[in-house]
């Protein structure tokens, strides 16, 4: 039997093209995440999750799974790394974004001392508003805790810890909801915007968990969603991620129900944001399935 022929694997800075490491003997059936792992025993400041290794230093990433004598490098590759800085999970990053605004909201609901006067201490509105605005918010807000634990299937690991302070902002909403506002409000107003608050969080749940069965766990595997027998995923038959039209729509739902200019102003930022990030996912779709149903807008059926 013929001996396997390895592989040298030399990595360089992408910025300064320093050479960093030079791994001998590297295993032609190695993949990236193998080569990162012997990468951080020379370099351990640079655990795999910080890593992004390229064929060409303004390249893009190479995948984990990726196996290097399937890569157009020869026996001797040169690699080039790039730091990714620190990184967090995108589980702690979720708990973290979800629990903070359920936390603070409630806060304000309780009328916690030195947040109010003393006489407002604990005390509790008379609008009837008030506490419905406080369950939705509140349920909202567990809902996305549970989600993250038992639903969610994350494509990647880790995000930037620098990220979480851009990406948390936008999960902060108005206490003003709960202070007690000075307005009135009308019977079907309420029950109109409740309804519309029910059911997009419906929506978004049901989008969410036919996006968990579309990847099988510990896969990485991208597929086309496609509605199924659940009447509420039939809007993947006019847009590419019904789970932030259902998202915008609990909010315009709450902005009704409050009349609070701050949460619809929050709900225009969620929007932009909600509208960029479903647009690169849809853009990633077109590039990814040739076959790629022609009909859908990312966010708004036939407008965006």
């Amino acid at each position: 039997m013929g001996s396997v022929k390895h592989h040298a694997v030399e990595i360089r800075d992408a910025k300064t093209r320093e050479k960093l490491c030079f791994l001998d003997k590297v295993e032609p059936q190695a993949t990236i995440s193998e080569i990162k792992t012997l990468f951080t025993k020379t370099h351990p400041q640079w655990y795999p999750a910080r890593q992004s290794l390229r064929l060409d230093p303004k390249g893009k990433s190479l995948k984990d799974e990726d196996v290097l004598q399937k890569l157009p490098v020869g026996t001797t590759a040169t690699l080039y790394f790039r730091d990714l800085g620190a990184q967090i999970s995108w589980v702690t990053v979720f708990l973290t974004e979800y629990a903070g605004p359920l936390f603070i909201y409630l806060l304000f609901y309780f009328r916690v001392p030195f947040i109010y006067g003393r006489k407002y201490d604990f005390t509790s509105s008379r609008h009837t508003v008030v506490h419905l605005a406080c369950m939705c918010h509140s349920f909202h807000y567990i809902k996305r805790l549970l989600e993250t634990l038992f639903v969610h299937r994350f494509s990647h690991g880790t995000m930037p810890l620098r990220n979480i302070f851009k990406v948390s902002t936008l999960f902060l909403s108005c206490p003003l909801t709960i202070s007690g506002p000075r307005r009135s409000y009308g019977v079907q107003q309420v029950k109109l915007a409740l309804a519309i608050f029910v059911i997009c969080q419906l929506g978004n749940f049901s989008i969410h968990m036919a996006l968990r069965d579309l990847r099988p766990a510990g896969s990485k595997t991208r597929k086309i969603p496609y509605p199924t027998k659940n009447p509420f995923t039939w809007l993947f038959l006019l847009v590419s991620c019904p789970n932030y039209t259902y998202e915008v729509g609990s909010w315009i739902g709450f902005a009704i129900m409050t009349q609070c200019v701050p949460v619809a102003l929050f709900s225009l930022v969620g929007f932009t944001q909600m509208t960029i990030w479903a647009k690169g996912k849809h853009r990633s779709y077109l590039k990814e399935f040739r076959d790629y149903p022609p009909l859908r807008m990312p966010i708004i059926p036939f407008l965006l």
